[in-house]
């Protein structure tokens, strides 16, 4: 007789990566999402009649998707079109100050060296090997590993591990690490912006994030379609091969019987199931947002220690002046400053994060922008950001060269609150813990938690936020499930067509 379905709670990446994954295992699967469409936070908004990604623009880490798809049978390349971007990125401090970092590792020395100096460059490049080190290092013991600990992760590598975790400076912190490499502060503040990849200070981050820069220097790639359309394949996909995914229905609770999770309540009622992963964020249990049956799973994370937030603005509008690539950046004068006001507030001269959606075939008129600050992830602590933040953002702007038709287009913002309404118990932290200090990647939660039978997946577990790193999430927890011993099946059986359901 067949048990109950394993439940997702949530077709987020790192929900769909674990459902294709069961389900390629021939278990029978069925994914709860109470949104109309798939994707979490890699949303997509109806602007003025044109689709915005309004969530993730950056795609690395593509084998990720690769092995993900070839362990279901298929080929990425058969479900998305992605596109290599020869510029990974351009960056504005003032109109007469624009540096491009290049998929080529030697364009860049030699943007850099124009930029910068010759010497700039050099450091560069050793900049760039150590970021190598530190990902090849931490890849496997880390980055694919069921929740870590400092002891397995100095022991991974054999005798030579201490040595090799000693090399990469887990103690030290971001700033100081980049402060080793250049002397000028701009490329400081370049490379350390990616700490706020993972929602964090470059000043209390681990130098260990550094090795974001090998990963994008590794590739970046746009999605044709948009981001959105790898969400789509993977659900397609995943009803392929049997999944069951229902959309509209939201889960207000999850039970437990004998202390193991057994079902899961929504509206429509309660529907027993041999497990559950949540793939939300880690918080909306531990505050019982999920009930209180199963709120001890997790510990919850103090709103002084959550990621940063953001404030959004999905934008129809015409641009001059500055000559914008896909993705562009364009720096506050202060950078020190700038994460002082955030711990407490709004910056008064932010940062300004520009993905223009259709530059690789832009022919003029209103083109598709989002334009993102950091903020402090106080959603369901204060009212709506002050309008002071988009005359901030509009003034940065206009400092580095960019003009934008404001008054000529339409936007859709949003900020903290509205990210605590689409991701609830997170006051709008898009990447659950802030990474500040040398334990703090050890400090999320796993896929297995304190509850038999309960799992999650998703940014704000291991092994953290990013696109790929919560396809990894979702493939740790289906593998951690495998391992326990669940399985729905008596038989192996053949994957069935799936179909998405409203009721």
């Amino acid at each position: 007789m067949p048990r109950d379905p394993i439940i997702v709670v949530g077709a987020g990446i790192g929900g769909l990566a674990a459902a294709l994954s069961l389900a390629s295992r021939g278990e029978e699967v069925l994914v709860l999402e109470r949104a109309a469409a798939p994707g979490g936070k890699m949303r997509r908004l109806d602007v003025a009649g044109r689709m915005i990604d309004g969530g993730p623009t950056v795609l690395t880490m593509r084998w990720v998707f690769e092995e993900l798809f070839a362990a279901a049978g298929a080929e990425l390349s058969a479900h998305v079109t992605l596109e290599p971007l020869r510029v990974l990125a351009r960056h504005g401090w003032s109109e007469a100050e624009r540096l491009d970092l290049h998929a080529d590792l030697n364009a860049s020395a030699d943007a850099i060296g124009d930029f910068a100096g010759a010497p700039e460059a050099k450091r560069f490049l050793a900049f760039s090997a150590e970021a190598r080190r530190i990902y090849e290092t931490l890849e496997k013991p880390f980055i694919r590993a069921q929740r870590p600990n400092p002891l397995t992760l100095a022991t991974a590598n054999g005798l030579g591990g201490l040595a090799r975790m000693a090399r990469i400076n887990p103690f030290e912190t971001m700033w100081k690490g980049l402060g080793r490499h250049f002397r000028d502060t701009r490329l400081q503040q370049l490379f350390g912006r990616y700490a706020t990849y993972c929602g964090s200070s470059p000043f209390l981050a681990p130098a260990t994030l550094m090795l974001v820069a090998h990963v994008e220097q590794a590739g970046v790639w746009t999605v044709k379609g948009g981001m959105h359309e790898l969400a789509l394949a993977l659900c397609g996909l995943a009803q392929r091969k049997g999944v069951e995914i229902r959309f509209g229905e939201e889960v207000s609770a999850i039970r437990t019987r004998g202390g193991r999770a057994c079902a899961v309540l929504t509206a429509q009622g309660e529907r027993p199931c041999s497990a559950v992963i949540v793939n939300a964020d880690a918080n909306a249990v531990a505050s019982g947002l999920l009930g209180n049956e199963i709120s001890r799973a997790v510990k919850p994370v103090a709103p002084q220690a959550r990621s940063l937030s953001a404030i959004t603005w999905a934008a129809s509008v015409e641009t001059s002046g500055f000559p914008l690539a896909r993705h562009n950046v364009f720096f506050s004068r202060d950078y020190a400053q700038e994460f002082r006001e955030l711990t407490n507030g709004y910056p008064s001269e932010p940062t300004v994060y520009v993905c223009a959606q259709d530059r690789e075939g832009h022919g003029g008129g209103p083109e598709r922008l989002l334009l993102l600050v950091n903020s402090p992830a106080n959603g369901d602590l204060a009212p709506q950001a002050p309008d002071a933040v988009e005359h901030a953002m509009r003034a940065k702007l206009r400092q580095c060269g960019l003009d934008v038709a404001w008054d000529g287009g339409t936007t859709v913002m949003t900020g903290p609150k509205g990210f605590d309404a689409l991701f609830p118990a997170t006051g709008g932290a898009l990447y659950g813990r802030a990474s500040h200090g040398w334990m703090a990647s050890f400090q999320r939660p796993g896929a297995r938690t304190a509850v038999p039978g309960l799992y999650l997946a998703g940014g704000s577990v291991h092994p953290g936020p990013g696109v790929p790193m919560a396809a990894l999430s979702g493939l740790l927890a289906a593998e951690s499930l495998m391992a326990s011993g669940v399985s729905t099946r008596r038989f192996h059986r053949g994957a069935t067509v799936g179909g998405i359901s409203t009721a």
